[in-house]
């Protein structure tokens, strides 16, 4: 395997279904809950589906990568830059240029080249966001080249939808759009992606990665790289203790364990990890464990209304674990968090939330947000 397709994993955004909770108002006027359970669908091929073909040597005529996710974008277009020709029939037939040194009536005329001495030629095209007009592609589209694999990178938004060459494309070859990586789908990204490599890393560590570093993929995936190159051969496993040797990160003070103190209700240690923070803004911020509480507390509503919410089985079923490993913390949780006081936290939450970004807050400052809304939490 080589090391563009070690540093590429399959992206997680696959369908699934998921429980979500009712808008705020609803869980303030009262204890009705409603869990609306919904499958998101499936729009175009995954990363996952277009790194199969390609792998598979199934080339479409043209790809059209766009979306606010560079990472994804990045990863096909590279593959199949290094990976459709041999490097002697590059030379000839590979043409690489950039949206605002071109137009679109110039790709298409490159577009219709035939190769030489070669089954395909490629054609990609970076930064294609810089190009206007799209009528000439929208004019290729309807009679492409089969010999020509033309790949057009659109970041930083999507093409027009309602313009018919994405329904053109979509006809004869792939439109993929790369949405951005939510923050609670990190972890997960972060253990396929050394998964993909032969290692195992724990939940823990993850987290601590994923809150430190943030959804910057590129960025994220170099640092993952540099863990992989110091682990000994014999034993590829991420753990706290390399991640807070290696990118710097305490294993002490981070928001996992601010987590962890508060569904223990360890008031010792949550305030601990608080004033430290609040001395050491790099080492963690209400940003950074914002969601995670949100995300704990909403997926703590849900277990206190589904059946057998105190087996493990029943909780795993109802939150989509993955493994009866999570189980133990809403186990917990329900022990120390009433579901009252669990819908006034996620009110809380919000609350805070609104007022980290400036609403209703002329002077709090963050830490104190922090303090304010831990203080609340665990009392």
């Amino acid at each position: 395997m080589s090391e563009l397709q070690n540093s590429c994993i399959l992206s997680p955004n696959i369908p699934f279904s998921k429980y979500v909770l009712p808008p705020l108002g609803g869980l303030e006027r009262g204890f009705n809950i409603y869990l609306i359970y919904f499958m998101a669908a499936k729009s175009g091929p995954t990363f996952a589906e277009i790194m199969r073909d390609l792998k598979a040597r199934k080339f479409a005529p043209v790809y059209i990568l766009m979306g606010e996710e560079a990472y994804y974008i990045d990863c096909i277009a590279d593959y199949i830059a290094e990976n459709v020709l041999s490097p002697e029939e590059r030379d000839f037939n590979q043409t690489v240029v950039f949206g605002s040194d071109v137009n679109a009536g110039q790709v298409a005329d490159m577009a219709r080249r035939y190769p030489m001495m070669a089954e395909y030629q490629v054609v990609i095209v970076k930064e294609a966001q810089n190009i206007r007009s799209l009528d000439a592609l929208e004019k290729y589209l309807k009679n492409p080249m089969k010999t020509t694999v033309l790949v057009w990178c659109h970041k930083n938004g999507t093409v027009d939808k309602r313009k018919k060459v994405v329904s053109l494309a979509e006809s004869v070859g792939v439109v993929f759009e790369s949405a951005k990586v939510r923050d609670y789908e990190l972890p997960h990204f972060i253990e396929s992606y050394l998964k993909q490599r032969n290692a195992s890393i724990d939940p823990k560590s993850a987290q601590m990665i994923s809150d430190h570093i943030g959804a910057d993929l590129h960025r994220l995936t170099s640092e993952l790289d540099k863990l992989f190159l110091t682990m000994p051969e014999n034993d590829k496993r991420v753990t706290p203790d390399l991640v807070e040797r290696q990118i710097g990160v305490s294993k002490e003070f981070n928001s996992f364990e601010l987590k962890t103190a508060i569904i223990e209700k360890n008031i010792f240690k949550a305030n601990q990890i608080i004033n430290y923070f609040d001395k050491n803004p790099k080492a963690g911020s209400l940003f950074a464990f914002l969601p995670l509480l949100f995300g704990f507390f909403q997926n703590l509503m849900i277990v206190h209304y589904v059946p057998k919410n105190n087996m493990e089985n029943g909780i795993q079923e109802a939150l989509e674990l993955r493994s009866k490993w999570g189980t133990k913390d809403y186990i917990m949780g329900m022990k120390n968090y009433s579901a009252r006081k669990t819908m006034d936290i996620i009110a809380k939450i919000r609350e805070i939330d609104a007022k980290s970004k400036g609403l209703d807050n002329p002077n709090t400052s963050v830490g104190d947000l922090m303090k304010e809304l831990i203080f609340f939490i665990l009392h």
